[in-house]
């Protein structure tokens, strides 16, 4: 069936009765196929037909008047800093494809990875009414923070990193969403043991971030395993960045003792070891073994491939 746009006032927007006249259906059933994320099975024929009339006559849902009929937005507020890494890129691009495919959108802000801007960004979201949040690169413990936040009864979900579960605050049991990191770093800390490494160094990431403590930790418990302990000098606090990475490894390796190998709990931390590596004159693997973590595109492009653990 061929729409036919003298059915309708010149300049008008066609209206859902409209779109249901001419295809051959109640309004009803108009409605709901407009409103609807595509079944898995596919769209009905009748489906198909409502969609196409809806096409050809420029029909746009009015998502405002919606909202206020339904006290949904279809809208999910997701507030993630560092967007420019990979790994939290890549993880918003898959929310991105998820909420499409069920018929949402998504409302992203990205503040500085510090908590009044994280605060800020949550508090912005609220106001435009979303119908979930989710929160990555939260802090630890993280129960106050959230704790503080204006979320009445909306649902939220942590991405990446989780909040201390030891506390009494009635959101110690968030769900969260991560990669099991502290196998992550047992398998890092178990491939350099099972190199024949034993004077071993890491980087670590900022303390309040539950990905770096549980790599650390499952390091930690591959070394306890094989009967070896990780000195306080053999282990340096960096930024989830390339120049965090830098300084650590500056200091790490830039004394008159250093360790054979060294594992640093994102890949981007061991870009930047690689640079002073270099600058130090030394050669990866045969002077200094490096492991990194997430297995990012990039490293596998490297002049000397990274080691990494993928998550």
């Amino acid at each position: 069936m061929t729409p036919d746009p003298s059915n309708r006032s010149n300049g008008r927007p066609p209206t859902l009765r409209e779109i249901a006249d001419q295809a051959g259906v109640h309004i009803s059933t108009a409605s709901r196929v407009l409103r609807q994320p595509e079944p898995a099975d596919g769209w009905s024929d009748s489906a198909l037909r409502v969609r196409q009339v809806a096409e050809e006559l420029g029909y746009q849902p009015n998502l405002w008047a919606a909202s206020l009929r339904t006290r949904k937005t279809t809208t999910i507020g997701v507030v993630m800093p560092r967007l420019t890494d990979v790994v939290v890129a890549t993880m918003f691009q898959g929310i991105e494809e998820a909420a499409t495919a069920a018929g949402y959108s998504v409302l992203l802000s990205s503040p500085p990875d510090d908590l009044d801007a994280q605060r800020k960004a949550v508090e912005f979201l609220v106001s435009r009414q979303v119908d979930g949040l989710m929160l990555s690169s939260i802090h630890l413990p993280g129960t106050d923070f959230v704790d503080s936040l204006p979320l009445r009864s909306l649902p939220i979900l942590l991405l990446n990193r989780h909040i201390d579960s030891a506390t009494s605050s009635p959101n110690r049991g968030l769900p969260f969403v991560s990669g099991d990191d502290r196998l992550g770093g047992y398998l890092a800390g178990k491939h350099l043991l099972d190199c024949g490494y034993r004077d071993l160094g890491v980087i670590a990431g900022p303390d309040h971030a539950s990905t770096s403590r549980e790599r650390v930790a499952g390091f930690r418990d591959a070394l306890t395993e094989a009967g070896l302990a990780l000195p306080p000098n053999r282990i340096v606090a960096s930024e989830f960045e390339v120049q965090g990475g830098v300084d650590a490894a500056a200091t790490l390796l830039g004394g008159d003792s250093r360790p054979d190998a060294v594992f640093t709990v994102s890949d981007t931390i061991a870009i930047g070891v690689l640079g002073v590596a270099r600058d130090l004159g030394l050669s990866i693997p045969d002077d200094l073994a490096l492991v990194g973590y997430n297995d990012i595109p990039v490293v596998s492009q490297l002049p000397v491939p990274l080691t990494t653990v993928r998550s």
